[in-house]
């Protein structure tokens, strides 16, 4: 097909368009009922800032003069019998089709596609049977990718400052954290974000948008125990709120990224397909919506959350734009070896399943040393760097080595390496060539039932998916989901290693010793 061929059925398509479909609006409904007591973390009760003016969002949903404008939700077509998408960053020809509900083979070009499972080049134009429900979501670019992700974006952002200038509720916040003790509102966000690699400014203006705490103050007692929104005790209190829904956006971006998510449900139980010309970023934000209100308050944050966004922090899709895409086109990992030294003994113990929290990206993988007992025992073994890099980052139990060695942890391929014992850590700033030591794995670091280490991958601030067009490969084993987080595999030609946390004889694992 020739490209003015192919141009003029484009314009053709697009010319006949239908109108808007509509969607009957549903009540809103209570949110889920709230389960066993937990006591609230310890806190300290911010004090009142100086009289300045400020302005507090209300509770979405609720008419006040003045608010932020309301735009139109984009009109969504369905009746059309092909449907015209154009790639972005990150995708692949499997993962379009998931989302549109069509085989590859259905998936046309004026250009020569590559292979099915291969990163598509940004700005391809794609033609597809229409195969999508009325019931489709708008497709509303909310934010981009760069800026729901901890990206270069983010680079040289200061929460604590920003928060400082507001001089809201969140300015004097303190909360007692176990295995931390007091930290501000601020240190609390900033981990957050850096743990599960989410956009500070995003969380920022979430906790914005639902209780008013960044810029002015909570309006009741459900705004100050559950600043995000979401009314359960088992996430009561401003820390929790902040891991529960930086947890949720994971989910939706990954589950995006993937092409495994491709409808949201709502409280009430309604679901709603995706529009699969949407962005992962846009997705992210869908899907936290949806987990708190009903159709008709979760179209009202989609068309307010942006103006609030870009309000805060400037224009999200200039910083963007000028990063360009997040993952670029002829992306790939670079060589990486297991994390262990030439002839040492391991078992693959888990994975691929999340890199942080219970849900998300499935990008981490687990090793466990050999071992007389099982548990949290100490280690001898050595945890040994994959490649080359320069540490930028460790705390408890965490160390963060950066490949491309220009010390920031938002650009370019990272690694995380969790349950790092402190013993013989290097420090910030090392300069390690492949297979220099990082330390011993231990239990240290988030939650652990036996001593191993858990890696994963990181690309300009997003987790690379341990299966996928940046597959996981250490050595020449690659790593494939398995039904289920955990119970994956590691493929090496004709062998085959199925993860097991038992460390028994098949999940074996080793490297030749160095010539």
């Amino acid at each position: 097909m020739t490209r003015l061929l192919f141009v003029l059925i484009l314009i053709s398509l697009l010319t006949n368009a239908c109108g808007p479909q509509g969607s009957p609006l549903q009540s809103p409904v209570s949110p889920a009922g709230a389960g066993p007591y937990y006591p609230l973390p310890l806190t300290e009760t911010p004090t009142a800032p100086a009289a300045t003016p400020f302005s507090v969002l209300p509770l979405p949903g609720t008419p006040t003069p003045g608010s932020l404008p309301t735009p139109t939700l984009p009109a969504v077509n369905t009746a059309g019998p092909m449907l015209v998408l154009q790639s972005s960053g990150g995708e692949t020809l499997n993962i379009i089709a998931a989302r549109a509900n069509v085989s590859v083979a259905e998936i046309i070009s004026d250009s020569i596609l590559p292979a099915p499972n291969s990163l598509l080049p940004p700005g391809l134009l794609l033609l597809l049977p229409n195969r999508l429900p009325a019931n489709l979501s708008p497709a509303l670019q909310i934010l981009p990718d760069a800026e729901v992700v901890y990206s270069p974006t983010a680079t040289g952002f200061n929460a604590q400052d920003y928060v400082t200038q507001q001089n809201g509720y969140l300015r004097t916040y303190r909360e007692y954290l176990a295995s931390k003790a007091w930290q501000s509102g601020a240190q609390m966000l900033q981990s957050v974000a850096e743990d599960n690699s989410v956009n500070p400014r995003l969380l920022l203006a979430l906790l914005e948008y639902q209780s008013g705490w960044v810029r002015g103050q909570p309006l009741d007692f459900v705004q100050n125990d559950y600043p995000m929104g979401n009314i359960s005790f088992q996430q009561r209190g401003y820390f929790q709120q902040l891991v529960w829904a930086a947890s949720q956006l994971s989910v939706g971006y990954y589950g995006w990224r993937s092409g495994k998510l491709t409808e949201i449900s709502f409280p009430d139980g309604s679901t709603l397909r995706l529009n699969p010309k949407l962005n992962a970023g846009s997705v992210a934000l869908m899907y936290l919506f949806a987990k708190l209100y009903d159709r008709p308050l979760w179209e009202n944050a989609l068309q307010r959350f942006a103006p609030l966004y870009a309000e805060m922090f400037g224009d999200p899709w200039e910083r963007a734009d000028a990063l360009g895409p997040l993952l670029p086109a002829g992306l790939a990992q670079p060589p990486l070896e297991l994390p262990f030294e030439p002839g040492a003994i391991w078992s693959f113990s888990g994975g691929p399943h999340s890199a942080w929290e219970h849900e998300g990206a499935l990008a981490a993988l687990d090793f466990a040393p050999a071992s007389a007992s099982g548990g949290c025992v100490p280690s001898d073994a050595w945890v040994a760097a994959p490649a080359d890099g320069v540490v930028v980052r460790t705390g408890e139990g965490v160390l963060i080595l950066d490949l491309d060695g220009d010390g920031n942890e938002q650009t370019g391929w990272n690694l995380l390496f969790l349950h790092l014992s402190d013993k013989d850590k290097p420090a910030v700033g090392s300069r390690l060539r492949k297979d220099d030591r990082l330390g011993h794995p231990s239990c240290t670091g988030g939650v652990a039932t036996g001593t191993h280490l858990h890696l994963v991958r990181k690309f300009n601030g997003e987790w690379a998916l341990a299966e996928g067009p940046l597959g996981f490969n250490l050595g020449g084993w690659q790593a494939v989901d398995g039904e289920e987080p955990y119970k994956g595999l590691l493929v090496n030609g004709s062998q085959s290693i199925e993860a097991c946390p038992c460390g028994s004889y098949e999940t074996r694992i080793s490297r030749l010793p160095s010539p």
